[in-house]
């Protein structure tokens, strides 16, 4: 990102101040399940802990392995369906599904969400599947997310669901924020009951691990509202040696802590599996299940 501006650092003390204190969603299903395995394009994963291994000595990633320049520098194709597999029996787990939070309001069909903002490219894949493991196409899969410095953007015109959206809290009134509508948008399932975005790994803001929004939709009605979130060692990585992240360091909030205000300390069937690109963009995905 350029350099920054006093107005940028004063909207990201608003936010590091403020945090998200955020109230409980009603139960439904939900159940994120799947292993991973390898493709041409990508580096082998422990899908046991949802790390990945980046292709360095030490496994772990760093500046020189990771890319940069957002989408646009993304090379990697997307994986086929094979990451979704799953050797053990899936079965439905109810459980209470993660608040919607203040930031969301309803965005537009794309396939890349970056709005060409700078970051660590990222393919996000996610893939719906009913109570018996079936997968479930034809429905809306809608994602949102901050960007590296943890603001949201901000412009509603044209949205079709902007009530319940906290403008000032979510974009801490940034100008770039306020005019744009970077990380969000929906996509249709498939024959597959998968979608993929183009996007770029999350920033974090106080008293919240980095996260991904979602909502899944049928005919308007929503079937489930979450978050997913990406592993302590990942983050840690990508937050302190990549050139776009490192100027805000690393996260206050990490899940070990047990103090992220969603999450808590039951963050497991929450974790993002991930995998490094051939070409240094990171591979995030994860399946849903809906009752």
């Amino acid at each position: 990102m350029n350099q920054q501006t006093t107005e940028q650092q004063t909207r990201r003390r608003f936010l590091k101040h403020l945090g998200l204190g955020l109230a409980a969603a009603p139960l439904i299903g939900l159940i994120a399940c799947g292993d991973s395995s390898d493709t041409t394009e990508i580096a082998e994963t422990d899908s046991s802990t949802g790390t990945g291994d980046t292709g360095n000595t030490d496994g772990t990633g760093s500046s020189t392995s990771w890319a940069s320049g957002g989408t646009a520098s993304m090379t990697a194709n997307f994986p086929d369906d094979s990451i979704f597999a799953t050797s053990a029996a899936c079965t439905v787990a109810l459980t209470k599904a993660m608040t919607e939070g203040p930031c969301f309001f309803a965005a537009d069909a794309l396939d890349d969400i970056s709005e060409e903002q700078v970051g660590l490219p990222m393919q996000l894949c996610l893939r719906v599947i009913d109570s018996s493991c079936n997968p479930v196409s034809g429905l809306d899969v809608e994602v949102w997310h901050c960007d590296v410095e943890g603001i949201y953007s901000g412009d509603t015109t044209g949205s079709s669901d902007s009530r319940r959206f906290s403008s000032s809290f979510c974009t801490g009134n940034d100008a770039d924020a306020l005019k744009s509508k970077w990380f969000r948008g929906y996509q249709v399932t498939d024959s597959s009951g998968r979608v993929n975005f183009k996007s770029c790994f999350p920033g974090w803001y106080s008293s919240r691990t980095i996260h991904i929004h979602f909502r899944v939709r049928n005919n308007n009605n929503d079937q489930v509202i979450s978050q997913f979130c990406f592993p302590d060692s990942l983050t840690e990585d990508i937050c302190t040696t990549h050139a776009d992240y490192k100027n805000h360091g690393m996260q206050d909030t990490t899940l070990s802590s047990g103090k992220d205000t969603v999450f808590g300390s039951n963050y497991q069937d929450y974790l993002f599996d991930w995998q490094q690109n051939s070409d240094g963009s990171i591979l995030v995905y994860k399946t849903i299940q809906i009752s």
